[in-house]
């Protein structure tokens, strides 16, 4: 179970720059999110 949970995971990451990248955006975003959310209070 956990070799194939690691294959996915390993075949979603690699499977290209863009997905990389859109990745790398989300959490930023997220991120950005969380401290905008912290600095309200």
């Amino acid at each position: 179970m956990k070799k194939l949970l690691f294959l996915t995971l390993v075949v979603l990451f690699t499977s290209g720059c863009n997905t990389l990248q859109g990745v790398g955006k989300d959490l930023k975003q997220g991120g950005e999110a969380l401290e905008r959310a912290g600095s309200k209070k």
